[in-house]
């Protein structure tokens, strides 16, 4: 599943494609279909990211939901021309010069003002969306301070902090050396107040370079996949920084990767 940083960057694209642009949508695999005539031959005022989710808002105050989950992809083509459709395309865009398929998304839905409200209200804040005058770490802060739940889980729940999957989850906590079943409500403001600028660090750096790097020296550059992080997917290798075996445990059906000499 595409990680926040992502879909910053997807909304990002639909922007440069898109965005004041009348946009023609139709559903070729026609499970999209009724709703897409809701805002086919609309023009696209923005696209934005909140963590996971896409929003692609239509000037008739109608808005287009996207959440890829595990097996949504996005294709573009450059084209003046209508490309042939390949396999099961939800929907399909389509501007003067691009067409940008989507297949197997998790959400493909059209609501309205009033339904985009509630859904942002419930979402966690985003660390690429961070308000420069703290709201957004408070709601971050409230959240973890308040449970009880391990801050393994809280990472990954997107009505406490949206974006973050399972690679920034194992790396963050790597990184502020907290044991990942440490209970929210037993860390300090001080290491929540890290773990949020830490977030924020290293996802600019994902939607800068489409990367999950989150070994500082390697960040102005571009490591292969065994270089980048230093202990998401290497369970029983050594630790890179005190020689100990990274551990590995599902929690949640999520396989979770730590250090437990670096992260006591």
């Amino acid at each position: 599943m595409p990680e926040g940083h992502i879909v910053h960057r997807i909304a990002a694209s639909f922007n440069h494609y898109f965005a004041s642009q009348i946009v023609t949508i139709t559903s070729p695999q026609g499970r999209f279909a009724q709703e897409a005539r809701l805002v086919s031959g609309q023009v696209l005022q923005r696209a934005f990211a909140v963590g996971k989710q896409m929003f692609l808002e239509f000037e008739n105050d109608l808005t287009v939901r996207v959440h890829l989950g595990i097996f949504g992809k996005w294709q573009v083509h450059q084209t003046t021309d209508e490309p042939d459709v390949q396999g099961q395309v939800r929907a399909r865009f389509s501007s003067a010069n691009t067409v940008v398929d989507l297949r197997g998304p998790t959400i493909c839905e059209v609501i309205d003002e009033a339904a985009v409200g509630k859904i942002l209200a419930r979402l966690g804040p985003d660390p690429l969306n961070p308000n420069p005058r703290g709201r957004e770490f408070r709601r971050f802060e409230e959240r973890v301070l308040c449970s009880s739940s391990p801050i393994a889980l809280l990472l990954m729940n997107q009505d406490v902090v949206s974006g973050i999957g399972n690679v920034y989850r194992a790396e963050l906590l790597f990184r502020a050396k907290i044991e990942p079943h440490t209970a929210g409500n037993s860390l300090t403001k001080a290491q929540v107040a890290a773990l949020w600028r830490d977030s924020v660090k290293l996802m600019r750096v994902g939607e800068q370079t489409g990367f999950m790097i989150t070994r500082e020296r390697l960040f102005a550059k571009h490591p292969s996949k065994e270089d980048r992080n230093y202990v998401y997917k290497r369970e029983g290798q050594p630790c890179r920084k005190c020689g100990t075996y990274v551990s590995i445990e599902l929690m949640a059906s999520r396989k979770l990767y730590w250090c437990p000499m670096c992260q006591k």
